[in-house]
């Protein structure tokens, strides 16, 4: 996710009024950790204590042992709906921003792009 926050303002122009959430399974405190020392400009959440039902409510699918898929990813549009749930976020590709970038613009209004 470090490449995201590094590419967030040119990629993304600085969300264009849209919200990327990371949700998984870790420890609130360890996220908030992690959040505060890597200042990312977007939000986490975590689905440990819930059992995975933050993410089925965002419309994401568990996996069966009932957690979370590794770094998923929920793009909520401006007009406040869930426009993606990415279930396996590869932040290791470079692809996998280019394809973020592609959602996140799908959901932009032309005159916010």
């Amino acid at each position: 996710m470090t490449a995201y926050r590094d590419q967030y303002a040119s990629l993304f122009k600085d969300g264009q009024n849209v919200v990327v959430l990371g949700i998984s399974n870790d420890p609130v405190p360890e996220l908030a950790s992690w959040l505060k020392d890597a200042d990312f400009p977007f939000l986490f959440a975590s689905d440990a204590a819930n059992n995975g039902a933050t993410y089925t409510r965002f419309g994401g699918t568990l996996r069966p042992n009932n957690m979370v898929d590794s770094r998923a990813v929920v793009v909520v549009g401006p007009d406040g709906r869930i426009a993606w749930v990415i279930p396996q976020f590869n932040q290791n590709d470079p692809t996998a921003y280019e394809e973020l970038g592609r959602m996140v613009d799908a959901v932009t209004p032309e005159s916010a792009q």
